[in-house]
């Protein structure tokens, strides 16, 4: 289970157990440059490559090709990391889209140009930020939970942003996912309140990867935490479970 921006894989705490218990095994790395005892500013100058490449590594460690889940900018990497090992099946939650897929919404936009208030902020290791948290991420969290998860967020590389909201300024295409690549069958998640990565623009990913897209109502951004969080385990283990699904039963 691959995490997203400002993250760790904590995120996965709750949401792992409904697999453990089917028989997963389950793996929550951290990306580089987010584990807790990360040196800080770590993340600085970190590629959507390092990310998808430690995934990648460790999907071939595995004895078998693993079922990979990626939540929002973990969802990009699991993409990346698919198209360069073989996977079982992939699990996109509510993921940031690959090279090549516009957003469909004016929030979208004013998301991947926000950042530029902060200079160059490529070279930084960028800060969470707990208004934006709260309006985006933890707004169907009960109102306890919010400042104590947000408090658990970590700096997140702000090339990888770059490279993730700006793709359409990188000319080395650094989040490409080629038609074809992704040989495992793809089901994409997402939450029909996400304002971050909303319905319209997920689909066109999951289109791309020619997998399918499962839309949550009452569901946000923040899909293996926030209220209903058990029932998006439920969708994916019975996705999982199907003959047809995966190659091996």
């Amino acid at each position: 289970m691959v995490h997203g921006a400002f993250c760790a894989g904590w995120v996965f705490e709750d949401f792992r157990k409904p697999f453990e218990h089917a028989g997963h095994g389950v793996i929550t790395p951290d990306l580089p440059g987010h584990a807790p005892n990360a040196r800080p500013g770590s993340v600085a100058g970190l590629s959507m490559r390092d990310y998808a490449k430690a995934v990648a590594r460790l999907c071939a460690d595995q004895a078998s090709p693993p079922i990979l889940i990626g939540h929002s900018l973990g969802g990009l990497v699991a993409q990346l990391a698919a198209a360069a090992t073989p996977v079982e099946a992939l699990i996109l939650l509510a993921p940031s889209a690959p090279w090549g897929v516009p957003g469909a919404t004016m929030e979208e936009g004013i998301t991947a140009m926000s950042l530029y208030a902060l200079g160059p902020f490529w070279l930084q290791a960028i800060e969470p930020d707990y208004p934006a948290a709260r309006r985006y991420l933890f707004d169907r969290l009960p109102k306890a939970a919010r400042r104590a998860t947000f408090k658990r967020m970590t700096a997140e590389s702000g090339l990888a942003l770059w490279e993730t909201l700006n793709w359409w300024l990188d000319p080395q295409a650094t989040t490409l996912v080629r038609a074809g690549a992704i040989k495992a069958p793809v089901l994409a998640l997402v939450g029909a309140d996400d304002a971050i990565h909303p319905p319209t623009t997920v689909r066109s990913t999951a289109s791309r990867l020619g997998g399918e897209t499962r839309v949550l109502p009452g569901m946000g951004h923040w899909l293996m935490g926030e209220p209903g969080w058990e029932a998006v385990a439920e969708v994916c283990l019975a996705w999982l479970a199907e003959p047809r699904t995966l190659n091996a039963a």
